[in-house]
Order: C-alpha cells, then structure tokens, then sequence
C-alpha cells in the first residue's frame, strides 16, 4: 500500500471463484528490464489527479545519482480512478507507457460513484456483499475477503471499467498479498496466489500486463505469481532488505523490476542534499542487480530521483 474460475479446493470461506470470461488476449505489454535505469525511468504519482502540465508530476528534468540529468519518464503510474482516459491518452502521445493503480486485497471509501464512473461505488458493493474484513493498520481501509466469487466479480469489474476502459497499459494491484496480515478471513498464501494468478489471467484477457506488488514476507510467494505476472513493483526492499526474498524470479526472467525507495526512511528530510545521500545507500546494489530503482517521497505527490 502507498497511500489504495479457478475453484479453490479446501477456501477456508467455502466460496469458489468464477471462471475467467474470455481466452486471454492476443498480446499485452510485457516490461522488461532494458532502458535506461534496468527498465525505463519511472513515475509513481498518487497523491492526486496527474497533471500534464506541471513538471513536477511529469517528472522530468530531474537529476540522477550521478548528478545528470535523466532521461525521460517513460513509466507512469498512477491512479486508475483520480485519472481519466484523456490524461493516459496525453501519456501514451508522449511515448509513455501507463500502469493503474487499483487496491485488490483492500477497500476505502474514497471516492464517489460519480468519480468512479458507476452506480454503486466498488466499495459499497464489497461492503453489501459482506466481503469487508477487518481494518487495515494506518489506512481508513478494510481488508478484504479474497476467498469471496463476489471480491472477485467486484474487483475484474474495476480493472474492466478503470484500467482496460481508459486504455492503460498494466495494472499495479496493491495489497496483493493480505494472506501475511490479520484480515478477518483465514486466508492461506495459497488462496491469495490463486487469487493474484486469477486477476492476471483476467487482465491479460483484456490487453493489460500484470504486476506483483511487494510480497516480501516469503521467496515463495515470488517464486509462485511470477510465471503469470509481468513485472513486480516493491516498496523499499533495499530499505527493508528483502530484494533478495523478493526480487530473484522477475530478475532471472529479464522482467521489469521497480524499487521504490523512500527519502525519509532513509533519513533524509532535505530533498535535495539528503537525496543524493539517501541514494548512495541503495543505488550500487539496484544498479548491479538488475532493479529498475526510484528514490520518492512517501507522499508520492511527484518528487522522484532515479539511479540511472
């Protein structure tokens, strides 16, 4: 979280999953880590709608570890409701590539139906459906019931409606390994990589790359997801130093792999001075590993420093 067909033998919620609605699609983007900084430079707005005019939020201009200017963005990510189909097509129109951002293991009630384009907002509809758990640490969030067929119904109806709709290319799926967290539900690593894998396949059926977010708690969970998952986005595992839990099976594949680092974890608060120290601590270790890596602020409200 940064801010948000298959039936399951033994679900512990005694629910099985649709079958996915169509044959996968003919071809979707599959990121790679070729580009300037193992992958293209990268963009992670969230804190509100992208503006295309501002330079801060197109997140060029800025400086690299090495103190020149860097390519670029060639990567956007941003959310797949705040934003409309306009700003991903001005994206693409610049040569860009554009991931949405949706929560999959998780829901907040932070947007109208009218923002979302729909009668009920997704939330009130997981809510009718009793598919909220327990709440989620620091966030006005609730955990999901990914065992649920009607989580999965909502959840394919917002990447239909939200990423395959407005034309983005890929979908970052936050919270998509809540078997690690107290949920509410008893949900096993292996019904949430049942769950992850079906989302994929449902997205790809729709023209849209896949992504893992984090998953740091188990090399398994990696291990499993990546055959059916195009790139992986994880916070801080240099920080956390977990690159080596979570990043092995997308690196071995030549896949795209984000690190998104923190200022102020790494002790930081000046953006400026602190940043060029902030990305001397985990730089070497991206640059050298094959990781596509960005210093933000956790306010992800435009400010990026990219290592290469």
């Amino acid at each position: 979280m940064a801010g948000m067909g298959l039936l399951l033998a033994g679900c512990g919620s005694g629910t099985s999953r649709p079958a996915p609605s169509s044959a996968p699609a003919a071809s979707w983007w599959h990121p790679s880590d070729a580009g300037p900084n193992n992958g293209p430079e990268f963009q992670w707005e969230l804190d509100h709608p992208l503006s295309t005019g501002s330079k801060l939020d197109m997140g060029n201009g800025v400086l690299n570890a090495a103190g020149r200017l860097a390519p670029r963005v060639g990567l956007y990510d941003i959310d797949g409701i705040l934003n409309s189909a306009s700003v991903v097509a001005a994206l693409h129109r610049q040569g860009s590539k554009v991931i949405c951002y949706i929560e999959v293991g998780a829901a907040g009630n932070y947007y109208p139906a009218a923002g979302e384009g729909v009668a009920v907002t997704y939330y009130d509809q997981l809510k009718a459906a009793g598919d909220l758990g327990r709440a989620m640490p620091g966030y006005p969030e609730n955990y999901l019931n990914i065992n649920a067929a009607s989580t999965v119904s909502i959840i394919e109806s917002m990447i239909r409606q939200q990423c395959a709709g407005k034309e983005f290319d890929a979908v970052e799926p936050d919270i998509d390994d809540s078997y690690a967290a107290s949920t509410g539900f008893p949900i096993t690593e292996a019904q949430n990589e049942a769950y992850d894998r079906t989302l994929a396949l449902y997205a790809h059926s729709l023209g849209l790359a896949w992504g893992q977010k984090n998953g740091d708690n188990d090399a398994r969970f990696s291990a499993a997801l990546e055959p059916a998952t195009d790139f992986l986005l994880t916070e801080e595992c240099s920080y956390h130093r977990t690159c080596g839990i979570v990043t092995p099976p997308y690196v071995r594949a030549g896949k795209l792999v984000l690190d998104a680092e923190y200022a102020g974890d790494w002790g930081t608060g000046d953006w400026g001075t602190g940043a060029t120290a902030a990305l001397g601590h985990f730089c070497p270790a991206d640059v050298s590993g094959g990781i596509d890596g960005t210093l933000f602020t956790s306010a992800l409200a435009g400010q990026r420093h990219p290592c290469q």
